[in-house]
C-alpha cells in the first residue's frame, strides 16, 4: 500500500520526543511539508533536523506551549502564514502525572494536564477547522487505552484522554458534512521517556516495568513510536477516506488483560 504526502502540509503537535518525533518522521519520509510543534527547542530543531534528512524538505518548528491561549494562536497563526493551507493536523502534545484521587495532588497540576491535553487540542483543532474544511483534510487525534481501561494512578490524565475521544466523536459529526475526517489512534504501553519521566523511574527500574507489562499484552510486547506512526498515517490517506469518528487501539490486546481466559487456549 503507497502512501504519498508530497503535496499535504502536515503539522504535528508535541513532535520534539517520543510518538510525535516518530509520527513526524514518518510523515517526512513520505514526502509531507511539515510544521511542527514543541516546547523543547533544542529536541524540536534536532528532529527538524532529521525530518529534513529525509525528503531535503525542511519543516517549520514552532516553539510553543499549547497550555496558552498564546501558544495555540502561535501555532495556528505560524502554520497558516508559512504554507497558506493545512491538510491533516494531528494533535499528540499531551502531559501526565501520576496521581489518584487519596494522594495530596496539587490542584494546579490537575488544570496543567487538562489545559494541555483537551483545552489546547480544542482551541487549536478549533483555530485551524476552517482551513481543514477548504482542503477537505483530515484529523488524527493521540489519546491513550486509559481513556476506557481502568487503573490506579491514571488520575487525571485518563480523564482528560477520555475526554479526547469523545471530542472526537463529537466534532467527527459536526465536520463531515463539511468533508472534513476525524479519527483518534489510542496506544498501549509504548516504550517512551513518558512513563519513566512521571513517575519517576530509574532506566533500569522502567526496563523492568516494560518486562512486567509485556506479560500482559496477549502479542507479548509493548508498542514503539513507529507503532503508531503507521496507523496515524494510515488514517490520514486517502486508504481511509470514509473512516471518520473511529478510535483505534494500537496496544497488543492489551485492553484485554482484565477478560477471563481459558486455560486451554492459553497453552
Amino acid at each position: 500500500m503507497d502512501y504519498d504526502f508530497s503535496n499535504k502540509v502536515v503539522l504535528v503537535t508535541g513532535a520534539s520526543a517520543g510518538i510525535g518525533e516518530a509520527i513526524a518522521l514518518l510523515f517526512a519520509k513520505l514526502g509531507a511539508k511539515l510544521s511542527l510543534v514543541g516546547r523543547n527547542e533544542a529536541n524540536l530543531r534536532a528532529v527538524a533536523a532529521e525530518c529534513e534528512k529525509q525528503k531535503g524538505v525542511k519543516p517549520l518548528a514552532i516553539v510553543a506551549d499549547l497550555g496558552t491561549n498564546e501558544g495555540v494562536e502561535k501555532t495556528a497563526k505560524d502554520t497558516l502564514e508559512h504554507f497558506g493551507r493545512l491538510d491533516i493536523l494531528v494533535n499528540n502534545a499531551a502531559i501526565g502525572v501520576f496521581t489518584w484521587l487519596l494522594h495530596e495532588t496539587d490542584m494546579q497540576m490537575f488544570d496543567d494536564v487538562f489545559r494541555i491535553n483537551v483545552r489546547g487540542v480544542y482551541y487549536l483543532t478549533k483555530l485551524l477547522a476552517p482551513a481543514l474544511v477548504e482542503t477537505k483534510g483530515n484529523i488524527v487525534n493521540i489519546s491513550s487505552i486509559v481513556a476506557t481501561m481502568v487503573s490506579v494512578g491514571s488520575l487525571p490524565y485518563g480523564m482528560t484522554k477520555a475526554a479526547l475521544d469523545h471530542f472526537t466523536r463529537l466534532i467527527s459529526l459536526e465536520l463531515a458534512p463539511k468533508g472534513v475526517r476525524v479519527n483518534t489512534v489510542s496506544p498501549g504501553v509504548t516504550v517512551s521517556e513518558f512513563v519513566k519521566r512521571i513517575t519517576g523511574q530509574s532506566e533500569e527500574e522502567y526496563r523492568a516495568w516494560l518486562a512486567s507489562f509485556s506479560h500482559k499484552i496477549p502479542l507479548g510486547e509493548p508498542c514503539v513510536g513507529a507503532d503508531i506512526a503507521r496507523m496515524v498515517v494510515h488514517l490520514a490517506s486517502d486508504h481511509s477516506r470514509l473512516v471518520t469518528g473511529t478510535v483505534i487501539e494500537v496496544d497488543g490486546g492489551y485492553r484485554f488483560n482484565n477478560s477471563v481466559h481459558t486455560p486451554a487456549l492459553d497453552k
